[in-house]
């Protein structure tokens, strides 16, 4: 019986294993050039790292991979981790030695149950957190790196989706719901659930006409969040804060010239979002979101730390990039063929010294030269033959054959 790999994994050949670390490669080089420092985090946390209240949503929770960790008698539930942000939350508070403003990325993979097994339960990210800063500008910052990543593999035409936690908070406050029920529509909005709101006005129809601006607010910009501020603040007091923050950070994407659009009703993503939360589409394909979680550090025993971060997903991004990294595009590809008895030892030696220069060679076995490679026939001398090269040289030396493939770069 042919044993199969467990549902919801993937193999990842070598053309979406070059994609991958292309997406990686442009990825670390964006975060690097705004400062980040890359981190890793352990696949195993315990589970009351991610029970603790305000952290994930039930809808999320109930999807985790738990397990008991048996030690001896006792034993710890632990998890694979569903989530990137939590787990460097918690590692940063156990960092004695903290910078005014951290600034964290990472590559890893999380893992969700999902029922059917036809999507990925094991799913890759390249996430970036910025601990300690809690101006508009940061958030600001993020998206901007997200972007660039995003822009930079060739990605056009990226859709900003922005939403705001504080507001989705005060919007059910004033549709009259108990903290209880706040609590339960809350993780309903951010685990997808775009029934919630039309549920609440169909309840509190007598709200509708004042909340209105703010349901329908779907494509509005800056100048439509200042225009109602003065009405919202006047009526809802509640509203000021969080409609202050979110005019600012609209403000200044607008003036770095960055589109977007604004639904609030849309907020997607987990329970400790405390302001922003922003998705990132590309040819209407979720490919990244993120936000603000100023509560996070402290509700998992750490300071008053504002906090905000964001996730690419690899999967998407892999499925949607046109530019790749080939196996074959690395430079010229040299295959070392046997001609005579001397083969071993020869071939092995040309191949060090063309490694040590950078050049990819390998010994041949039955296949043929790339488009952009040539073959290096091994004997007492070399005879260099390929489309890499014009016509068939001939080398009397190794030297000869690293100046001659060392010209054809």
């Amino acid at each position: 019986m042919r044993i199969q790999k467990c549902k919801g994994t993937r193999d990842l050949s070598p053309q979406q294993m070059a994609q991958f670390r292309l997406i990686e490669s442009v990825f670390r080089d964006s975060c690097l050039k705004w400062g980040y420092r890359e981190v890793r985090t352990p696949t195993l946390e315990y589970l009351h790292l991610f029970t603790s209240t305000g952290t994930l949503t039930p809808g999320t929770l109930g999807k985790v991979y738990s397990f008991l960790d048996w030690d001896g008698w006792s034993g710890e539930r632990v998890v694979l981790r569903p989530d990137g942000t939590i787990p460097v939350a918690r590692m940063y508070i156990d960092n004695e030695d903290k910078p005014a403003t951290a600034r964290y990325f990472y590559i890893t993979n999380i893992f969700i149950f999902e029922p059917t097994g036809k999507e990925n339960r094991e799913r890759w990210q390249c996430g970036a957190e910025m601990l300690g800063a809690g101006n508009p500008a940061a958030d600001v910052e993020l998206i901007t790196v997200a972007l660039e990543t995003l822009r930079s593999l060739g990605l056009k035409d990226i859709k900003i989706k922005l939403s705001h936690a504080g507001i989705i908070r005060a919007l059910l406050a004033g549709f009259g719901l108990s903290p209880e029920e706040q609590g339960k529509a809350f993780a309903r909005i951010l685990d997808g659930d775009s029934a919630v709101i039309s549920q609440l006005k169909e309840q509190k129809p007598a709200l509708v006409s004042l909340l209105a601006p703010l349901l329908e607010m779907k494509g509005a910009n800056a100048g439509f969040l200042k225009n109602q501020q003065a009405v919202f603040t006047r009526q809802l007091p509640e509203f000021a804060p969080a409609l202050e923050n979110f005019i600012r950070i609209t403000e200044l994407l607008t003036a770095t010239g960055q589109k977007y659009e604004i639904d609030i009703a849309s907020g997607a993503g987990f329970e400790y979002y405390t302001g922003l939360i922003f998705q990132l589409y590309a040819r209407d394909i979720k490919v990244g979101g993120g936000g603000r979680y100023d509560a996070l550090i402290p509700l998992l025993g750490g300071e008053d730390v504002p906090a905000s971060g964001f996730a690419l997903y690899m999967d998407p991004v892999m499925n949607l990039i046109r530019q790749y990294a080939s196996d074959e595009a690395a430079g010229v590809n040299i295959i070392l063929k046997k001609t005579g008895a001397v083969y071993g030892q020869r071939a092995f030696e040309l191949a060090n010294r063309l490694h040590a220069v950078g050049l990819r060679a390998s010994l041949f076995s039955g296949q043929t030269p790339p488009a952009n490679g040539c073959q290096v026939e091994v004997a007492e001398s070399f005879k260099v033959t390929g489309p890499g090269l014009t016509a068939p040289r001939p080398a009397a030396s190794i030297e000869a054959v690293l100046e001659l493939l060392g010209s054809k770069q």
